[in-house]
């Protein structure tokens, strides 16, 4: 339980709206997919950084560990609680402060949504280009604080790149108001790259800076069927070359991933047959709405005419670009026969037919019946690996992560690609960072959280 002298001072110290317990804890979960009942027995909502400021202060003298809650969309167990933990929620810091138009850059508070940015730039006639099948539910310092990537990394790279400036909140308490606007500011250390990525263990993100693009004015949607890998890299490099760096997406998708989700029940229905080993929905976008569409479309034929697509449909309105990119979207399929275990790798483009064959093949001998399914952003080297629960025993997750991640070290292949580390993937850490990279991670930990109240247990 929360010592009942830390729970007097975080009430005299922030506004009685600030502080849930009890009764008013029903119904709040950790994640997502409502695995998992809130457990801490205490909710903090900050309305401001002064608020966070003073309940991590009071938090840090008591020693008392705190969770940090945003959008609760994670995949790692990163939001987990324990009941002797304080969990502190930016959900009350949703304020989109400022949209500049001329300099293209908005100033957020840490718990706006993906979506309502995307909102509200495309209002100014700008765009947020950072997207992710969670948009309606994310929040800004949360895909900070993990360096989200999802489906246009290729075009406008991961969080990281779109962030100019932040604020956080140090463990004791310590604002560090590093809220640059500049695209080019080569002034000392780039301190806030110290937080991105950092899933909240060295602070606590409460405002961030973030760089806008102009909206684009055209949008080119593909799906095609390809016969082979070797014809699917080729198609990658062919289209970014014909596109003049319009290609923003490169989504792939394995023929089980590509079946689950255009058949019953399933509201997804297929654009191109079943039946080829891989599938790809391309996406260009541009400023020019009539020459980039001919650009699209002579590249799209020229790859038709060189048999790197066996079959294909363009689309030919936004309701056809939608029903395609549901398809992709429609992850939850995965669900189907329970909870699912849920991998993101990154790995050398080349590398990944023999990787996928060697994780299917392994996964079959051990359990024949396994329900596997294969997709993801390709453009970046990043696939998702989706491994059901159905039919494999209850102790199966170690087995399972084995198979996912051990062949990764022998080809310089990442253990998280998007998702970060949390409580889950962190044994597996050694794998994509050497001992003198874990050494240096722990050094800035004990130097900005010498306590170790942030979000304890997370990534190292």
């Amino acid at each position: 339980m929360i010592d009942s002298s830390l729970l007097a001072r975080l009430k005299a110290a922030l506004p009685g709206d600030a502080l849930v317990a009890g009764e008013g804890l029903a119904g709040r979960t950790e994640d997502w997919m409502h695995r998992q009942p809130m457990r801490s027995a205490l909710l903090l909502r900050p309305a401001s950084t002064g608020e966070v400021s003073a309940a991590l202060a009071l938090c840090h003298a008591a020693g008392q560990p705190v969770i940090t809650h945003g959008g609760l969309t994670g995949l790692v167990h990163g939001a987990d609680t324990a009941p002797t933990d304080v969990v502190l929620s930016l959900e009350r810091m949703r304020r989109i402060e400022s949209i500049d138009p001329l300099q293209r850059v908005a100033v957020v508070g840490a718990g706006v949504t993906l979506q309502q940015l995307q909102e509200a730039a495309e209002e100014q006639g700008l765009a947020f280009p950072l997207d992710l099948g969670a948009r309606g539910s994310a929040t800004l310092g949360g895909n900070a604080s993990t360096n989200a990537g999802g489906n246009r990394v290729l075009r406008f790279g991961m969080t990281r790149e779109m962030v100019l400036g932040l604020e956080a909140v140090l463990a004791d308490g310590t604002v560090i108001p590093a809220m640059n606007r500049l695209i080019k500011n080569n002034s000392g250390y780039d301190l806030k790259q110290i937080f991105i990525g950092s899933e909240g263990t060295l602070g606590v993100i409460t405002r961030l800076v973030l760089r806008l693009r102009e909206k684009p004015a055209r949008q080119d949607v593909a799906f095609a069927a390809v016969p082979g890998f070797d014809a699917l890299a080729a198609l990658l490099k062919h289209m970014d070359r014909s596109l003049g760096g319009g290609l923003s997406a490169f989504e792939v998708m394995w023929p089980e991933f590509y079946q689950l989700v255009t058949t019953p029940p399933a509201r997804g229905r297929a654009p191109v047959p079943h039946g080829s080993p891989y599938y790809v929905l391309i996406e260009s976008m541009g400023g020019d709405a009539a020459g980039d569409g001919e650009r699209f479309q002579s590249a799209f034929e020229k790859a038709v005419q060189d048999g790197l697509v066996a079959d294909a449909v363009v689309a030919r309105s936004q309701a056809e670009i939608a029903a395609i990119w549901a398809l992709r979207d429609d992850v939850l399929q995965t669900a189907r026969w329970g909870l699912p275990f849920a991998f993101d790798v990154s790995l050398p483009i080349a590398d990944m037919p023999a990787y996928v064959e060697r994780v299917s093949s392994d996964l079959r001998a051990r359990w024949p019946d396994v329900r596997a399914y294969v997709f993801g952003h390709m453009g970046d080297g990043n696939l998702h690996l989706v491994i059901s629960p159905d039919g494999l025993p209850a102790d199966a997750r170690p087995a399972v992560e084995r198979i996912v991640y051990a062949p990764l070290e022998q080809i310089g292949g990442a253990i998280s690609a998007e998702h970060g580390i949390g409580l889950e993937k962190k044994a597996w850490l050694p794998i994509s960072r050497s001992p003198a990279e874990i050494a240096l991670m722990r050094t800035l930990k004990q130097a900005l959280d010498p306590k170790g109240i942030l979000n304890p247990g997370r990534v190292i």
